[in-house]
């Protein structure tokens, strides 16, 4: 059973009739991120509400996305901590190498995360073009729109946890002929980025200039921000974008496109 999935025996109502059954779950779980380095100890930054799996990723993702880390030297190890014998945890450490200084009181400015925090407006979008590595690169690319209508069935043909679930995000990378290179999932749709990015940076991938990032729901705020910072310049997303998501689009030179379906789609930018 994916770790990411759990059963539990429900009573369900159908055409009048109840049927008891074993349904797939979503798991969510919180997961405690906490930065190790030589001059400040263990400083605990994140809990996140996730579902379990790919944690490695997602700290990485979430380290490198938020500002806190930029390259892949500063990290020495990643290991999840207070486990038992054969069983991950929920605590994950990020152990810093020993040159890398890590101040506690510089964390606060590197958190300009999500709108629902109240941190938003152009002061946040201009916090992040100070911390992100690719913020003057103005690469455009042009994808057609035959290929741009496949990607959605192609994401959804790839969704093995949504499909038993119904109930889970994913974020998904496509190079320029529509062909899926990365995919994953999570009940939080800014979990499920942090994992695509933090695999993609631990790759040696990034910049991210020359894919298609998908979103399975709507685009926010803070997953074109997310992206921004992995120099990505294409976000196509099944929902619709928020006023915010459009303005941090618009500023960074990506184009945005909503509403992503069989044969329509909206865009914001660059046209």
């Amino acid at each position: 059973m994916n770790s990411g999935i759990s059963q539990k025996q429900i009573l369900r109502f159908e055409n009048g009739k109840k049927v008891e059954k074993m349904d797939d779950i979503a798991v969510e779980e919180p997961l405690e991120i906490s930065i190790q380095s030589k001059d400040s100890g263990i400083q605990k930054i994140s809990i996140t509400m996730r579902t379990p799996g790919n944690d490695m990723d997602l700290a990485n993702g979430f380290l490198f996305t938020e500002g806190i880390i930029q390259e892949m030297n500063q990290i020495k190890k990643v290991f999840h901590s207070q486990t038992l014998p054969g069983v991950e945890s929920n605590y994950i450490t990020v152990e810093l190498a020993d040159d890398v200084r890590f101040d506690p009181s510089n964390m606060q400015r590197n958190f300009y995360t999500t709108s629902s925090c109240g941190v938003c407006g152009k002061g946040s979008i201009e916090a992040i073009k100070t911390v992100s590595k690719y913020s003057g690169d103005v690469h455009q690319i042009s994808v057609s729109e035959e290929i741009l209508f496949s990607l959605n069935y192609k994401l959804r043909n790839a969704q093995n946890a949504f499909d038993k679930t119904g109930g889970i995000h994913a974020s998904a990378l496509f190079d320029l002929e529509g062909n899926l290179i990365a995919l994953r999932e999570d009940v939080g749709r800014h979990n499920a980025l942090d994992k695509l990015i933090g695999m993609q940076w631990m790759s040696g991938n990034l910049p991210l200039n020359q894919h298609i990032l998908l979103l399975s729901g709507r685009a926010s705020f803070e997953l074109v921000q997310k992206a921004a910072m992995a120099g990505i310049r294409f976000v196509a997303a099944v929902g619709a974008p928020s006023s915010l998501a459009i303005e941090t689009a618009e500023s960074f030179g990506i184009t945005l496109i909503g509403f992503l379906g069989s044969g329509r789609f909206n865009r914001y930018t660059n046209f």
